[in-house]
């Protein structure tokens, strides 16, 4: 399943841009080889009413090949046409009325399939800079070391209310503890995000991209869904400091799926997927920014004091509705089915 945002945009951009370009190289050169070259009068420039389209006309043009005479439409128009004028063509010797300037639209398709190509590698250039410049700043990610305190109940919501959409978690109280701000939104290129640590003043900027979704070959039904984190895939990264998420359905709110989630066997976390605003009694004062339907809120209960990495595991959950590590839903089917994490 190709998505079109970020890289999937790209692999379709690409696609649309080879077929422009081989559409164009096959009417401007292939399918005209062998054509004769041979001078015609324009007989009337006419604006093509049905096309809909501005600046659109209807040239039409008259030539002689051998003793006989032709009238056709061409397939090109420029401003300096003019009726009465000349303008040079080609024509099929075995079928003179099949005639080309040998500037149609072939040659404004390989234009925009060049410069389709020009678009997308200065993107992916601008993304690699991007990378390479952040890790050079803040180096590798690195998380506060584990510290433990006090049970406490947090909430993770997610603000769908524009474009430029974040995370945060918020406390009993509604102190905003740590969230993430979009400062930059692109269709091409990984969405920029300040991550604020509001407990330790503390900000760190990250390069999200865009959830990519890919159909896994197993007999449940599974999706691997992922984005990149500064360039990463972010379920491997996870995976690479110890991060695991155990998950199934029905242990908490109904259906909705439940985490346990931990680092290198230690409990981090445990969170509770709900599908409405945490603070439904006054959510119309308190909305993140409008109650949109969306099942990517938690409940959280943790004895984490710092809780940038907590945090950063609720984003890859909530972008890519996942429910485990690997970036698939497969362990919470299983689990829920055996009856495992009871």
């Amino acid at each position: 399943m190709i998505s079109l945002k970020g890289p999937g945009l790209r692999i379709f951009a690409v696609i649309i841009a080879v077929a422009a370009l081989a559409f164009g190289v096959y009417s401007t050169f292939i399918q005209s080889a062998g054509y004769l070259k041979t001078t015609a009068t324009i007989v009337s420039i006419e604006e093509d009413l049905e096309s809909g389209e501005e600046d659109s006309y209807i040239v039409t043009v008259r030539y002689t090949v051998g003793d006989k005479e032709y009238t056709n439409v061409l397939d090109s128009y420029s401003p300096s046409y003019e009726a009465g004028g000349t303008v040079e063509i080609r024509y099929d010797p075995a079928d003179p009325n099949k005639i080309t300037s040998g500037f149609g639209i072939g040659i404004y398709a390989m234009i925009v399939g060049a410069a389709i190509l020009l678009i997308v590698g200065f993107v992916s250039l601008k993304d690699k800079n991007s990378v390479r410049q952040l890790k050079e700043g803040a180096g590798e990610i690195k998380y506060l070391p584990s510290q433990k305190g006090e049970e406490r109940e947090l909430y993770f919501l997610t603000d769908l209310g524009t474009p430029k959409f974040g995370h945060r978690i918020e406390d009993a109280e509604r102190r905003v503890l740590y969230e993430a701000k979009m400062t930059k939104f692109t269709l091409l290129s990984a969405y920029e995000f300040d991550f604020i640590d509001h407990e330790k003043n503390l900000t760190t900027r990250h390069l999200i991209g865009h959830t990519e979704e890919t159909d896994w070959d197993s007999l449940l039904i599974d999706n691997n869904s992922t984005f990149t984190l500064d360039g990463m895939d972010v379920w491997k990264h996870l995976r690479s400091i110890g991060v695991t998420i155990d998950s199934r359905f029905g242990k908490a709110e109904g259906i909705m799926p439940s985490y346990d989630i931990r680092r290198n066997g230690e409990v981090l976390a445990y969170a509770e997927n709900t599908s409405h605003y945490v603070h439904e009694e006054d959510a119309e004062q308190h909305s993140v920014a409008s109650k949109i339907p969306n099942p990517m809120f938690f409940r959280v209960f943790t004895s984490e004091r710092n809780i940038d990495l907590l945090f950063m595991i609720l984003v890859a959950l909530a972008r890519t509705g996942a429910t485990d590590e690997r970036g698939g839903s497969r362990r919470m089917i299983l689990n829920t089915v055996t009856g495992d994490d009871e």
